[in-house]
């Protein structure tokens, strides 16, 4: 399950015809991530901004928007939100993993401390609610303000999920909805709230982004086990090591017998793994066609993420949306 070297990267189309705004939104991200007194803010939010991500989220605000040919500026003050909350959840999220690598890069809190990435995640959430507030839309307010404590919410949900045999896929749902969909989601709705879209169009966009932000997640964690690490950006396994209890271990779990259910337990519930553990995972997640259910899901996921953009006039720029949604699914199609 590798990427399909084949098929046409509309995300890069996307940024090529949006690269004006994107351009834009990079200046106000390092416009605003900056520090008179405290020197270690830019540094750390550089070195997570500048690993070389695609911005995909903010590419979503700004997509977003111009769907609806939007003249103004204040989509790219809402993207550069977005960027904002990213960065800080993931600053956030490798303290509380305890990761070491991301993007192919140590982590922030391997390269300063632990302190330092929270404090800074702190920093940019503010920044984030202060560049939203520019706008002088409580809508979108209201929006980007109930994903900052959707996302908390998921997070936090997760770590009481994650470890504990008993985790379903409809709690899986709720976790990713949380930290990864709610993201999405609230990226498109806000950029078609600005834009001044009517209610269908708008929730046409929410309905695309969640589907789409599932789709990435399920994708992400089927690649963790499945992905070269230097494709993935983070130690094929990582999620297993992390006792993670994500989509396709949640499916093997149950189908599993009393003797792979006695190994899920010692392994992700009591933490006890030994060497050759990762390797009777994948054999039991293979047995019971696990990856490949997963796979399938993801691909269900992209295909209501294209359903939802046919409430939307036709254009150039919504194909490149719908293109987007299958090229997520590509990497493990």
């Amino acid at each position: 399950m590798g990427m399909n070297e084949n098929v046409a990267k509309p995300l890069d189309q996307l940024l090529e015809l949006l690269a004006d705004d994107m351009n834009a939104v990079g200046t106000l991200l390092s416009e605003r991530m900056s520090s008179r007194h405290a020197p270690r803010i830019p540094q750390v939010t550089a070195h997570l901004i500048g690993a070389g991500g695609k911005r995909l989220r903010p590419l979503l605000t700004v997509a977003a928007a111009r769907l609806f040919d939007y003249q103004g500026t204040h989509h790219q003050l809402l993207a550069a939100t977005v960027e904002f909350i990213h960065t800080a959840t993931l600053l956030h999220d490798d303290v509380v993993d305890e990761s070491k690598q991301r993007r192919n890069r140590p982590t922030a809190n391997l390269l300063w401390d632990n302190k330092s990435s929270v404090l800074v995640g702190d920093y940019l959430f503010s920044r984030s609610f202060q560049l939203m507030v520019e706008t002088d839309n409580m809508r979108v307010m209201s929006i980007l303000a109930n994903a900052s404590a959707t996302i908390a919410e998921g997070e936090v949900l997760q770590l009481t999920a994650a470890q504990d045999l008993a985790t379903n896929e409809d709690i899986y749902l709720q976790v990713v909805r949380g930290k990864t969909a709610a993201l999405f989601s609230a990226a498109t709705e806000v950029g078609a709230v600005i834009a001044g879209a009517s209610e269908e169009q708008i929730k046409a966009l929410f309905d695309y982004g969640d589907a789409l932000g599932i789709a990435f997640q399920i994708v992400d964690d089927l690649l963790d086990y499945t992905g070269a690490s230097e494709t993935i950006g983070k130690n094929t396994g990582d999620d297993f090591r992390e006792r993670k209890l994500t989509l396709p271990v949640i499916k093997a779990v149950a189908k599993s017998d009393e003797a792979e259910r006695a190994f899920w337990t010692r392994t992700i519930e009591k933490g006890d793994q030994r060497d050759g553990d990762l390797d009777e995972a994948m054999r039991i997640m293979n047995r019971h066609a696990a990856l490949e259910d997963a796979r399938k899901d993801a691909l269900a996921w992209s295909a209501r993420a294209r359903a939802a953009l046919e409430a939307l006039p036709q254009s150039q720029l919504r194909d490149m949306l719908s293109d987007l949604a299958d090229f997520v699914t590509a990497r493990v199609a």
